[in-house]
This record gives structure tokens, C-alpha cells and sequence, in this order.
């Protein structure tokens, strides 16, 4: 880490249970983006959808995460890079079909929102649950909890948009919920994107420090 005498290679949890956890949680992702993303259309939610395609971009990227297990600190680097750039491009989408959605007519079905919600939530908590012991780590390991984390705030978000739906008969709190994910995945993505750059500066430092 920056702040130590002598430079450390960071973390990266190459062990069997951790690749076990990647695996289950990707499966969880890739299953809720199909039910989500159907859901979202059905009831017209963009922030539905939006949940939906976080649920695809994790599943991708912990298969990324998941490939460059133990693997040289700049690949596992480059790696998180890639992550938090797609995290950009995602909450760039939201932010441009929020703005698409103002002059949509219709309004999203609370019903729908709220019911998938509850699942997506059920989903996500149990990803955070298995991945709470490997929270620490490199940006690599990192960035996949920073992911798990922000999909259960998102999913606690669109239930409570669902019942601001349901009461105002609009469909505002459901762009204002879309608006407030996508910020949260912009800040995931600049801290992810930190980091990765720092463990890439770091990385001569360690090299020599192993050379030792």
C-alpha cells in the first residue's frame, strides 16, 4: 500500500473459496439480468432496466475479475481499469435514457417495481453476504464488492421509487432513483479507477522490491 515502508504486492484472493464465491455471485448476476431487464420492459421502469444492465455489467466483470486472478499486478490493474471504465459508460446511459424518459409518456408499474426489486435485493444481499471476508484487496478484488455494495443501495432505492410512484402517480421518482444510481456508479467508478492507476504506479517499486 502507498503509505507503507517497503512496497507490498496487494492482495488479490487467488484462493479455491474465493473463485467458488466469484462463480456463485456470477451466476446470481447473469440470472437476475434476464428476470430484471424482462421486468423492466413489461412495466415500462427505467430504473428497472438500469438495475438490469448493473446486473449484466457485474456478472461480465466478475468474470473478468475471475480470469485475471493471480495474474501479474499491472494485468489485475488494467483489469480494474476496464471496470471502472464500463462503470462510466453505465451510469452515462442512465443518465442520457433519463433524460430521453422526461418526454416518454407512461408511467412505470409500482407493482412490477417494487416485487422485482425485492428479489434483485434478496440477490444482491446474499453476493454482499459471500463477498463480505474478501471486501479488502486490490482494486481487482475491491471493485467487485464496491459492485455487490452499490447493487443492494440501488435495489433499496427502486423499491422505495415504487411506492413514491404509486403515491404521486408519476414517473419522477423513478428518474430521480435512475439519476441517483447512475452518480453512485460514478463515484464507484473514479475510486476504482484510483486506485487501479495507483497499484500501476506502484507496480516498478514492487517489482524491485521481489527482485530483492
Amino acid at each position: 500500500m502507498a503509505g507503507c515502508c517497503s512496497a507490498q504486492p496487494a492482495m488479490d484472493n487467488t484462493t479455491p473459496a474465493y473463485r467458488r464465491v466469484l462463480w456463485t455471485v456470477i451466476a446470481l448476476n447473469l440470472g437476475m439480468f434476464a428476470v430484471e431487464m424482462f421486468a423492466g420492459v413489461k412495466g415500462q421502469s427505467l430504473a428497472l432496466q438500469a438495475d438490469a444492465l448493473d446486473f449484466l455489467g457485474d456478472g461480465l466483470t466478475y468474470g473478468l475479475s475471475l480470469a485475471v486472478l493471480g495474474s501479474a499486478l499491472r494485468v489485475r490493474a488494467t483489469a480494474a481499469l476496464i471496470k471502472g471504465a464500463s462503470l462510466a459508460l453505465l451510469a452515462a446511459w442512465i443518465l442520457g435514457s433519463a433524460v430521453w424518459r422526461v418526454f416518454f409518456v407512461g408511467d412505470p408499474s409500482p407493482l412490477v417495481m417494487s416485487t422485482i426489486g425485492l428479489l434483485a435485493l434478496a440477490t444482491n444481499a446474499a453476493s454482499v453476504l459471500l463477498l463480505m471476508r474478501y471486501r479488502e484487496g486490490d482494486a481487482n478484488v475491491r471493485s467487485v464488492w464496491l459492485c455487490s455494495r452499490n447493487d443492494a443501495i440501488g435495489n433499496v432505492a427502486v423499491i422505495a421509487a415504487a411506492g413514491l410512484v404509486a403515491t404521486s402517480g408519476t414517473a419522477w421518482p423513478d428518474l430521480v432513483v435512475a439519476a441517483a444510481m447512475a452518480s453512485l456508479f460514478l463515484h464507484s467508478s473514479t475510486g476504482i479507477i484510483r486506485q487501479a492507476r495507483g497499484e500501476l504506479r506502484e507496480e516498478p517499486a514492487i517489482a524491485g522490491y521481489s527482485g530483492q
